[in-house]
């Protein structure tokens, strides 16, 4: 039913004019009445669609919901989201992704929630996932890499973020080494990777993303407030939701082919065009200890490259950054 649906919507998205119900019912293999009953239900998700007798059928307008028709309405991507599951509401993506990939979902299925209600950072952390205000998404991908490389999916994803928020708002974000997107020192995106591996081989690989888009900054739990923003507030103007996705998913497989094909120097390039405090003193720690050092950049294997005050450099591939009175981190 949803295969046929996204065909119709394909049909229908190529044509400038109408295009008739027995030609969609030709084409598609299905009855008149059941291209009747698609059509209703595409005016459902909020598509005006004009019908003229002996002419066809004809969208007018598409709407700005979020929604597995919506979103495909319009997606010129060859593989990613071609699959796709949207949710009114979930525990969080990254659960539901895993069960798809485990039930042999193909590369680039996307799954996105209007709501979460466990989702979750780096080390288990809270996001905050508030229904319609965000995007709350999680992208499946079976990379022909070896799990060492696993790590650049998220320096990739981060700069896919960065190229996409300067683009739909004019905003200029920094990232913070690995996975955090800032504008104007507060958090606005995080991204979460996970992956399932054999010791040479990566099984698949599921990169969560969440953007803060339309919460006013009184939305924004107290907790938070001096460390976290949103889109809206950082923009003064309501974002589309619907259009941001459909742009990072074209910019992340427009990324991710050129990633594959010419390796990891483009987005390092890119990666440090966007880097937080590069060439800065922060504060480092780990799980051992805790120093100043400062950022030089990131190597070709996407660690972190540091330098502390006796001039010694050091690739960090687990760190959290901090910096300020009182070691300030997002």
């Amino acid at each position: 039913m949803e295969s046929t649906r996204k065909q119709l919507i394909e049909l229908l998205q190529k044509q400038d004019g109408y295009i008739s119900g027995q030609e969609l019912s030709k084409s598609l293999d299905i009855s008149r009445t059941a291209i009747w009953k698609h059509m209703n239900e595409l005016k459902k998700d909020g598509y005006e669609i004009e019908a003229v007798q002996r002419k066809g059928y004809k969208i007018i307008a598409s709407p700005d919901k979020v929604s597995v028709n919506t979103l495909q309405w319009g997606l010129d991507t060859k593989w990613i989201g071609r699959n796709l599951h949207h949710f009114g509401q979930v525990e969080s993506t990254q659960e539901i992704a895993h069960q798809l990939a485990k039930q042999g979902k193909p590369h680039g299925t996307v799954i996105i929630a209007d709501e979460q209600v466990k989702g979750k950072g780096r080390m288990s952390r809270e996001w905050h996932s508030p229904k319609g205000q965000g995007i709350w998404m999680s992208i499946l991908l079976r990379p022909e890499l070896p799990p060492v490389q696993a790590p650049q999916l998220t320096l990739l994803a981060a700069t896919v973020l960065a190229k996409v928020v300067e683009q739909c708002t004019g905003l200029r974000p920094s990232i913070k080494w690995p996975n955090d997107l800032l504008v104007h020192h507060k958090k606005l995106s995080g991204i979460l990777t996970e992956m399932q591996a054999e010791q040479d081989k990566i099984q698949y690989v599921i990169l969560g993303i969440g953007v803060n888009v339309n919460q006013e900054r009184e939305q924004i739990p107290e907790h938070l407030l001096h460390k976290a923003t949103s889109l809206k507030v950082e923009s003064g103007e309501v974002q589309n939701i619907h259009s941001t996705i459909q742009a990072i998913l074209r910019q992340f497989e427009s990324s991710y082919d050129q990633y594959m094909e010419n390796g990891f120097a483009f987005v390092k390039e890119v990666w440090e065009q966007y880097g937080y405090r590069i060439g800065e003193e922060v504060t480092i720690s780990t799980m051992k200890r805790e120093w100043p050092a400062t950022l030089i950049g990131i190597e070709e294997d996407g660690a972190l490259l540091a330098r502390d005050r006796s001039g010694k450099e050091e690739k960090l591939y687990s760190a959290e950054i901090h910096w300020g009175e009182g070691g300030y981190h997002a």
